[in-house]
């Protein structure tokens, strides 16, 4: 059965679908900030950060890093009871890259914040090149105490587009972050941009593609081959981006386009692979463009009448 049949039944195999199979129940991801660094801007591989990151690190919606990371928990917390009543929150650790420290230091950042009673698991957003024999052990450890996921920017496979994104690693380091922790059963959640300058549609599904064998290639023990994040690209204030927007060097894709490419990528998953974003939200108080991305409401609903209307 391929890819493409597997999809016509209706089933696209949600974050939401995941963590009920693996908690048991419905549980929250709560966005923090370690205070990290990222080699893109100490001047070890750039200065300037990826061309689309603003200054939070793309860590916008993270907590204020000033405050030891249990105040952070219990102000993200607090932050959504309105909208979710559980006990039962994913401690994700987002802004700048969550690895790029001394196994040491990273041990005294993640043990006391997994052994919480009310922490279910682990997300830790990092780059592919920062992940040493050292810390891969460290997360082996970490993932015997409860599950560990670790989120990889790839964002493209095509050369020429990390080049002018200034991702600053080839794509054979992916794959090989890629085995490594698949070889510790940890569950790995690429990150995908759509949208980039210069890309078409039929080049963003080829890096979903890409993703897709990859992770075929490398399957963990379980039946979850691994997850997937699909990110509308944003043009923020105060990045380079938004300088080569302003300059007219490319255009932003409309919500039609948006939701097109996303139901052909979604096409071509398969539903042992986790779809953990279809979209994503700018600051408002930094949006540039797409404006349409800050309508949230009107998004979802497009998105969802388009995977219906397509059987997805």
């Amino acid at each position: 059965m391929d890819h493409m049949e597997r999809f016509k039944g209706g089933y696209m195999y949600s974050v939401n679908d995941y963590c009920r199979e693996l908690f048991g129940k419905k549980v929250y991801k709560i966005a923090l900030n370690a205070g990290l660094s990222c080699p893109n801007r100490d001047g070890t591989c750039g200065t300037r950060g990826c061309i689309f990151c603003s200054a939070g690190g793309s860590g916008d919606f993270a907590e204020d890093p000033r405050l030891p990371l249990d105040e952070q928990i219990e102000a993200a917390k607090t932050r959504v009871r309105d909208k979710f009543h559980g006990d039962q929150f994913i401690a994700y650790f987002q802004a700048y890259t969550n690895t790029y420290a001394p196994p040491e230091h990273l041990e005294k950042l993640f043990c006391p914040v997994i052994e919480r009673d009310d922490i279910a698991a682990l997300s830790i957003a990092t780059r592919p090149d920062c992940l040493s024999y050292e810390t891969i052990a460290l997360l082996d450890r970490l993932n015997r105490i409860k599950p560990v996921w670790v989120e990889l920017g790839l964002q493209t496979i095509h050369p020429c587009t990390a080049e002018y994104i200034r991702r600053g690693y080839e794509l054979s380091v992916y794959d090989e972050a890629v085995k490594a922790l698949k070889s510790i059963n940890v569950h790995v959640i690429t990150h995908i941009i759509l949208g980039l300058p210069g890309e078409s549609a039929e080049d963003m599904k080829k890096t979903a593609e890409y993703v897709v064998r990859t992770y075929e290639k490398e399957p963990c023990k379980d039946r979850i081959h691994g997850g997937i994040k699909l990110q509308l690209l944003h043009v923020l204030k105060g990045t380079d981006l938004a300088d080569d927007y302003e300059k007219g060097k490319f255009k932003v894709l409309s919500l039609e386009e948006y939701t097109d490419i996303l139901c052909r990528i979604l096409e071509i998953i398969p539903d042992d692979i986790v779809i953990h974003r279809l979209t994503g939200d700018g600051p408002k108080k930094l949006l540039i463009a797409p404006l349409w991305s800050a309508d949230k409401k009107k998004v979802i609903n497009t998105i969802n009448k388009a995977i219906r209307e397509r059987g997805l």
